[in-house]
């Protein structure tokens, strides 16, 4: 395995900011914005300590989360760590994603396992507390858009998206929660595709049988979702907490009332935090003035400031305060937060000692430390998890081939390609064969003087020769160029055969490819082997090689 440096990848493409860099790289810059170093052991034990003190109503999220994870089937290990959350001494390491497709892009699982390996490693470190991994499923969101499609690599090579098209939910932009709904007859078409797209190998028959069960017509997306986590990470001990739940709601409810009696102070904390940072750094997230989204007429339209009191955005539905709270107070499940208050929800239910992050979320953590302040709650320790490039046996062959390292194809591939083109064309042909020619034709020439001597009906023979071999050094020359264009053609197509699966769209493979293009080819063990191979202390990206 190869490690790179976040620093050697940094760009706004990437999601590796310089606001994560220096968070990895150097702490002391950031320290101002954070709630401790993820690297000091002392901040967690520290860490540790503040989240035990804090008073919290264990036995209601215990209960909420048992329901739930008994519903959707998960097993006698998962069942256990919720039991242990009702100790004193349990924290919880939290990680989420939306309930993409197939699970989403790679990195979706990348945060899973990285939350898994660190929650056994805390085990190990702290003995004397309990640690539980919880799956935090943002199926709220209303975008269909994010979570509908997936990519993979095809029968040829090529990088392809299949959508799942809803068609039933396509006459608004705004469907409500998209984890609620309930997949159609579209899914068996999808599925269709898919294998007409994936080349067959001996695992397909069990790869599909397990998507199909999990992704059949009359699930939701996050229903699908856990079901194939659960059989995937089978007995991995991970919690998974569906929010858009009543009783949730009603333990959420004094969050609810702080932000709607407060307006725009949450929108102030987190502008104040972001005028710091951005004297340094680019912000990530914009605050609004209330940080919760409605559930009306079965869309989910943002909150926003109105002269009656509250208005829906793009629904032309007012409420007064009062009405708004009263509403809050009988059916609190309406209500759900945004970007900026969907964490402080998360560790106002749970004990949470850790988040796990993507890079564009350890860096929008930098704007939430008022926040936190204000409602009373530790911010946890962000925890960046795993980035990972996978790198096949047949890929790396390619990459060494031609002396390169799969960090190479992390930027142009155009430019990579006018270097390697131009190794190759270090053979001048035309130089070659100038030389040639001129060799044949001086030292024939040089018979001239002697044949004519001799006998001068033999130069019109030695003319001839001369010109049938030139004839055949340009008919080889010929075939000598053509070769060449041939070896550029075939390392071009190597080249871009490397960067579809190391690059695509110029983009990092764990933010585009899906899981069950590695699954069909390698087999359904493939996602614990990875759990194996991820390294959780190195902070840098990994390349791993599959053979």
């Amino acid at each position: 395995m190869n490690f790179i440096p976040f620093s050697e990848l940094q760009s706004e493409e990437s999601g590796f900011s310089r606001l994560f860099v220096d968070y990895i790289d150097h702490f002391n810059r950031v320290k101002d914005f954070y709630n401790g170093d993820f690297r000091d052991k002392q901040v967690w034990q520290s860490r540790i300590n503040d989240v035990m003190q804090r008073e919290l109503d264990r036995s209601s999220i215990v209960q909420v989360l048992l329901n739930q994870n008994r519903d959707f089937h998960c097993g006698i290990k998962t069942l256990a760590n919720i039991d242990l959350l009702l100790n004193e001494n349990t924290v919880a390491v939290v990680t989420g994603q939306q309930v993409g497709l197939f699970t989403g892009p790679l990195y979706t699982l990348y945060k899973i396992l990285t939350t898994l390996k660190l929650t056994e490693q805390l085990s190990q470190q702290y003995p004397e507390n309990n640690f539980v991994p919880i799956f935090w499923l943002e199926g709220e969101d209303h975008d269909m858009e994010e979570v509908s499609s997936f990519s993979f690599l095809n029968g040829s090579n090529e990088l392809q998206q299949l959508h799942y098209p809803h068609d039933e939910q396509t006459q608004t932009n705004n469907i409500g929660a998209v984890g609620s709904v309930h997949l159609d007859e579209s899914i068996v078409t999808l599925f269709a595709a898919l294998r007409q797209s994936l080349t067959t190998t001996d695992f397909s028959p069990k790869v599909f049988e397990l998507f199909e069960t999990a992704y059949q017509k009359g699930m939701s997306f996050s229903r699908a979702f856990i079901h194939l986590i659960n059989v995937l990470l089978e007995d991995s001990g991970l919690i998974f907490f569906d929010p858009h739940n009543p009783d949730t709601k009603k333990i959420l409810k004094p969050v609810f009332e702080q932000e709607l009696n407060n307006i725009s102070k949450s929108c102030q904390l987190v502008i104040t935090q972001s005028e710091l940072l951005e004297k340094q750094y680019h912000a990530q997230v914009k605050p609004r003035a209330v940080n919760l989204f409605l559930f009306h007429n079965g869309g989910r339209y943002a909150i926003e400031p109105h002269e009656r009191g509250f208005s829906l955005k793009g629904a032309r539905r007012t409420f007064s305060k009062e009405e708004l709270l009263e509403l809050l107070n009988t059916d609190p499940n309406l209500f759900s937060p945004n970007v900026i208050l969907r964490p402080i929800c998360q560790d106002y239910l749970f004990p949470t000692l850790a988040y796990v992050g993507g890079p564009s979320e350890v860096a929008y953590f930098a704007q939430f430390k008022l926040l936190y302040e204000s409602f009373k709650i530790p911010e946890p320790i962000l925890y960046p998890r795993c980035s990972a490039t996978i790198v096949e046996e047949r890929i790396q062959k390619i990459i060494t081939k031609y002396g390169l390292e799969a960090k190479d194809f992390f930027s142009d591939i155009g430019t990579l390609k006018e270097r390697i083109t131009a190794t190759i064309s270090d053979f001048k042909v035309e130089e070659l064969f100038s030389n040639t020619f001129g060799t044949v034709s001086e030292s024939l020439t040089s018979l001239k003087d002697g044949l004519e001597s001799i006998d001068p009906t033999l130069v019109p023979a030695m003319e001839n020769t001369l010109t049938r071999m030139q004839g055949a050094l340009n008919n080889l020359k010929e075939k000598t160029i053509a070769a060449q264009v041939r070896q550029h053609e075939i390392s071009l197509r190597q080249l871009d055969k490397v960067a579809i699966s190391l690059f695509p769209h110029s983009n990092l493979q764990e933010r585009e490819m899906n899981i069950i293009y590695f699954l069909n080819k390698y087999g359904l063990e493939l996602l614990r082997w990875l759990r194996n191979e991820l390294a959780l202390d190195k902070f840098m990206h990994q390349v791993v090689n599959l053979e």
